[in-house]
C-alpha cells in the first residue's frame, strides 16, 4: 500500500529533519536554498518561526512537480522573552545552555509546505524542562557534541537530553526540528 505517493524535497541540511521524514516512510530529497535569516523585532516567537520557514521556501528556485512538496522549517528556542537561535561559538553555546538550566522554555517550529498549487504554513510548539546543569557538565556536552548547529545550543536526542531533560509537554520530534504529527496530518492532507 502507498501510504504517501508523493516525494518531499526538504529545503534543509539538518540530519536529523531528513531523518524523522523518512522515519515517517517519506522518499526525501534534499534540498537546499539560500536566504537570510534575519526578522523584524516586531514579530512574536510564533511568527518568527513560520516567517523564517517561509522565507526558506519562497527562496526555493527549482521547479516543483506534480509528485513533490517541498518541506522548509525553522525552529527556535524561546526562554522568557529571548529567542535563542544557533550558537555563534562554544562561548555563545555555554551561556544559552547555562540560561536554560534548571528553567523551562519553549521550542517553536515553523514549517512551510509547496505543492505545485498551493501552500500551508502552522507551527508548533512543545514545552520543555531542564534540571539545572553543572558547567562542568555544558562543557562536556560543548566539548564532545559541538552542538553548534542546533538552536538552543543543544538536541534533545543527545547526551544533555537525557541527563538534563526533566518534563516535556508536546511534540519530542519538535524539538528535534520537525513536528511530526502535525506534519504528517497537513502532508496526508495533501493526498486528498
Amino acid at each position: 500500500m502507498e501510504i504517501f505517493n508523493k516525494k518531499i524535497l526538504l529545503n534543509s541540511r539538518s540530519p536529523r529533519r531528513k531523518q524523522i521524514l523518512t522515519q515517517l516512510g517519506f522518499d526525501v530529497q534534499t534540498v537546499v536554498s539560500h536566504c537570510e535569516e534575519t526578522y523584524s523585532p516586531n514579530l512574536s516567537p510564533e511568527e518568527v518561526a513560520v516567517y523564517l520557514a517561509t522565507k526558506k521556501g519562497q527562496a526555493y528556485s527549482g521547479k516543483i512537480a506534480e509528485n513533490e512538496v517541498l518541506v522548509s522549517a525553522d525552529t527556535i528556542v524561546v526562554a522568557g522573552n529571548t529567542i535563542l537561535g544557533k550558537p555563534k561559538d562554544e562561548n555563545d553555546a555555554f551561556n544559552m545552555l547555562k540560561n536554560l538550566s534548571n528553567s523551562a522554555h519553549k521550542v517553536i517550529t515553523g514549517c512551510f509546505i509547496k505543492d505545485n498549487s498551493s501552500f500551508k504554513q502552522f507551527f508548533e510548539t512543545t514545552q520543555v524542562v531542564f534540571s539545572a546543569l553543572t558547567d562542568e557538565e555544558i562543557r562536556y556536552y560543548i566539548s564532545k557534541y559541538s552542538p553548534l548547529d542546533k538552536a538552543g545550543a543543544y538536541g534533545i536526542q543527545e547526551w544533555v537530553g537525557m541527563i538534563g531533560i526533566s518534563e516535556i509537554k508536546g511534540d519530542y520530534y519538535n524539538v528535534m526540528g520537525l513536528p511530526a504529527h502535525k506534519l504528517w496530518q497537513h502532508l496526508h492532507a495533501l493526498k486528498k
